[in-house]
C-alpha cells in the first residue's frame, strides 16, 4: 500500500519542481549565460542565409538531381540510416552518387571512396556507404561540394542523381531536394543556438526544407500524437512530414559476420551523437555497461585496452561487446583491428523504417525524374 502524501512530502516535491526550472539550476542558469553567444553565432550565420536567398551568394547548379540529406542541430539525428536508406531505394531506379565531406578524416580534397579505403582518408560514414553499396552506388568525399559534384559527374557523366550527405547549411551547390531531419525527442523546436544548445542556425532554417523526417519516433504514434509535433513544428501546410523509427537488427560479428542472441551481459561502446535509444534496446534483454566515446572517435590501442580490460571484470560468462555499426567500419579498418581478435565483438545491425514509405519515396523519385 503506497503512503499517503504528507504536507511535507508534498513541500519537497514542489520544491524539486521549482529548483527543475529556476534560473539557479546549473544547466539553465549556465544556457542563459550563454544565449548572447548564441544570438551573435545565430546571427552571423542568418546573414550568410540572407545573402544566399539574394544571390549574393554564388549558388552552383549541377548537371545532375542533387538530394540533401541535413539537420538543423549537430549529430544525433540518425542521419547515417537515412542516407542508407535512400541509397538503397534510388540506386534500385538511377545511377546514383554519394557526396560526404569525410567527416574527421585526415585528407582534404576529393577522394573518390571504395570498400577498402582508409578510414582515416574517407571518414566512417563514406566509407560505410562504400562498404554496403559497392559497384551500385558511386561514393566520394569533398569539403566543397560543388568540386565534389564535378568530380564525380566528370569520372561518371551517367550519374543520374547525387545524395548529399549533411549538407543542409553547405548552400553553395543547388539542391533539388532538402530533407530536413529533427529527433522525435530532442526536435529543433525545443533547442537553442549552438552554444547554448545545439542548432547550427537559427530556427527559421526550417523553411528551407521541401521534406521533413521526424527521426527515432516511437512505434504506433496516434494520429492525435503526430498532428500535436507537426504544429509545434511550424511548417508551412502543404510541407511533407513523415515519421520515422529504428528497426533493430541481429548482433552481429565484426570479424566472421555471424549473428548471436543477445547474451545476459553487454559492454556497450559507441562513439556516436546519440546513443540513448540503442542503449534503451539493448535493455530490454541485457545488462548493460555503457561506455561512451566521442562522435566519429577515432579509437587507439589505449581505448581498447581500457575496453578489454573492463570487460575482463566481467564476472558472468555470457558476456559480449557490443558497439555500433558506424563505430564498427572505423574499428575494423584501423591500426587496432587485430586487437580485437581475441575478443567478442559485435555491432547491432540497424535500419529506419518510414511510414507512409512508398509516398515518400513517389515524391523523392519525382525529383529526379523532373530533371531527365
Amino acid at each position: 500500500m503506497k503512503n499517503k502524501p504528507t504536507p511535507s512530502n508534498i513541500g519537497k516535491r514542489r520544491l524539486s519542481n521549482l529548483q527543475e526550472f529556476s534560473i539557479f539550476n546549473p544547466m539553465i542558469l549556465l544556457r542563459i549565460l550563454l544565449l548572447p553567444f548564441s544570438l551573435i553565432y545565430g546571427s552571423i550565420t542568418a546573414i550568410r542565409n540572407w545573402q544566399f536567398d539574394k544571390n549574393i551568394k554564388p549558388v552552383t547548379k549541377v548537371n545532375s538531381t542533387v538530394i540533401s540529406v541535413g539537420n538543423l542541430s549537430v549529430g544525433g539525428t540518425g542521419k547515417t540510416p537515412h542516407v542508407e536508406f535512400l541509397l538503397k531505394k534510388l540506386s534500385e531506379k538511377f545511377k546514383t552518387a554519394a557526396l560526404s565531406r569525410g567527416y574527421g578524416r585526415q585528407s582534404k580534397g576529393f577522394v573518390k571512396v571504395n570498400a577498402n579505403s582508409d578510414v582515416t582518408n574517407v571518414g566512417d560514414e563514406a566509407l560505410s556507404y562504400a562498404q554496403k553499396f559497392e559497384g551500385k552506388v558511386n561514393v566520394a568525399v569533398c569539403e566543397k561540394r560543388v568540386e565534389g559534384a564535378h568530380r564525380i559527374l566528370e569520372n561518371h557523366p551517367d550519374t543520374e542523381v547525387i545524395v548529399l550527405d549533411d549538407a543542409y547549411q553547405h548552400r553553395y551547390i543547388y539542391r533539388d531536394c532538402n530533407i530536413l531531419l529533427t529527433e522525435f525527442n530532442k526536435p529543433f523546436f525545443k533547442d537553442y543556438v549552438l552554444p547554448a544548445g545545439r542548432l547550427r542556425e537559427f530556427k527559421t532554417g526550417r523553411n528551407r526544407a521541401d521534406i521533413v523526417v521526424v527521426t527515432k519516433s516511437p512505434n504506433h504514434l496516434s494520429d492525435a500524437e503526430k498532428a500535436r509535433f507537426k504544429s509545434k513544428l511550424k511548417m508551412k501546410s502543404s510541407m511533407p512530414i513523415f515519421f520515422s523509427s529504428i528497426d533493430y537488427g541481429s548482433l552481429v560479428d565484426l570479424k566472421t559476420k555471424e549473428e548471436v542472441s543477445a547474451p545476459k551481459e553487454i559492454l556497450l561502446v559507441t562513439g556516436i551523437g546519440n546513443p540513448q535509444p540503442l542503449i534503451e534496446h539493448l535493455e530490454i534483454n541485457s545488462k548493460v555497461t555503457h561506455l561512451k566515446f566521442g562522435d566519429h572517435h577515432d579509437y587507439t590501442m589505449k581505448d581498447i585496452e581500457k575496453i578489454h580490460k573492463l570487460f575482463g571484470n566481467f564476472a558472468i560468462a555470457e558476456k559480449i561487446i557490443v558497439t555500433t555499426e558506424k563505430d564498427a567500419v572505423r574499428l575494423m579498418n584501423s591500426g587496432v583491428k587485430e586487437a580485437l581478435r581475441s575478443f567478442p565483438w559485435y555491432y547491432q545491425a540497424m535500419t529506419v523504417k518510414i511510414e507512409d514509405e512508398n509516398k515518400l519515396l513517389k515524391k523523392i523519385y519525382s525529383y529526379v525524374k523532373s530533371n531527365q
